[in-house]
């Protein structure tokens, strides 16, 4: 087995309390140890990475290059090993967990607010809910399921087609006074562009045979909810899965701007590897977000 290089907790706790202190008296104060165990620690340290990652000036201990280019990272790595314990913590007294990848949009639009359904249906589970654009790894990150886009699809993972994803475009009702438009008259008002799927209102005005200089210009946002919330602003048209705009559509906060939809091809799907199956937590959410969707779109 080749020599690991790993420091301990404790060298790096010592390293870095020693960095912020300059003395191994503060720095022994900060981490409850004592000062010879803060200087034992620093020392164990800089042998196992074979530098010095200090050095003494006057009465005060200052980090020599090697130690100022350490620094960072070992804070780095001390925040995460940090993260990691209060993330675990605040699942006490939960049997199981459930970590979901789910799109930004739809996370905060459909799925969140729906929850408490599932978790009432679930009792003892709790669910670690992280946005992703990108594609999940299941062999390389702990997901148990990921919600995402027909494209993005994963290697050696089962797929559940969710819905087909539809496009409206929406708008404030005090900029058409209520009115649907024509597809000239919605490119006179400033066309909201999303950041990540840029082509959205070329493909609607594909047919229309308009500048696409015209139809590219406007206010840009990373996620669709920013688009619906620009939108909903008044600050222009947005071109949004109908599924997103549901909500403020049917609370008069938005109108659609056109009568028409647009199929963008894509579907939301549900993507899982093997190992899920043999999970009850996710068998019940599948049943479950299957139930929701027939409910609605059944």
């Amino acid at each position: 087995m080749p020599e690991s290089f790993i420091p301990t907790i404790r060298e790096l706790e010592a390293f870095c309390e020693l960095a912020r202190a300059g003395t191994t008296h503060l720095a022994a104060r900060r981490v409850h140890l004592s000062q010879t165990a803060v200087s034992r620690s620093v020392r164990a340290l800089e042998d196992r990475l074979g530098v010095a990652l200090f050095v003494r000036q006057r009465q005060r201990m200052t980090l020599s290059d090697a130690g100022r280019a350490f620094l960072p990272k070992a804070r780095r790595l001390l925040d995460d090993l940090n993260a990691a314990a209060v993330g675990v913590m605040a699942f006490g007294g939960q049997s199981t967990v459930l970590r979901i990848a789910v799109l930004p949009s739809f996370g905060r639009s459909w799925l969140i607010p729906r929850l408490g359904g599932f978790l009432a249906a679930a009792p003892g589970t709790t669910v670690d809910v992280a946005a992703r654009l990108d594609p999940v790894d299941f062999a390389e990150e702990p997901f148990d399921l990921a919600i995402q886009r027909s494209r993005h699809r994963s290697g050696a993972a089962h797929h559940l087609h969710l819905l087909d994803e539809s496009l409206v475009a929406v708008c404030s009702p005090v900029l058409t006074g209520g009115l649907a438009l024509s597809d000239e008259d919605l490119l006179a008002l400033p066309l909201l562009q999303q950041t990540t799927r840029p082509t959205l209102w070329l493909d609607w005005f594909r047919h229309a045979n308009l500048d696409s200089r015209r139809i590219l210009r406007g206010a840009r946002f990373d996620h669709f909810d920013m688009v619906i919330d620009a939108a909903i602003a008044g600050l222009g048209a947005g071109l949004v899965p109908e599924v997103l705009a549901r909500g403020p559509l049917r609370e008069g906060r938005l109108i659609r701007a056109s009568a028409r939809e647009m199929d963008s091809g894509q579907a939301y799907t549900l993507i899982y590897p093997d190992r899920a199956e043999e999970m009850p937590q996710f068998t019940r959410f599948r049943a479950w977000i299957r139930a929701e969707l027939e409910g609605i779109w059944g």
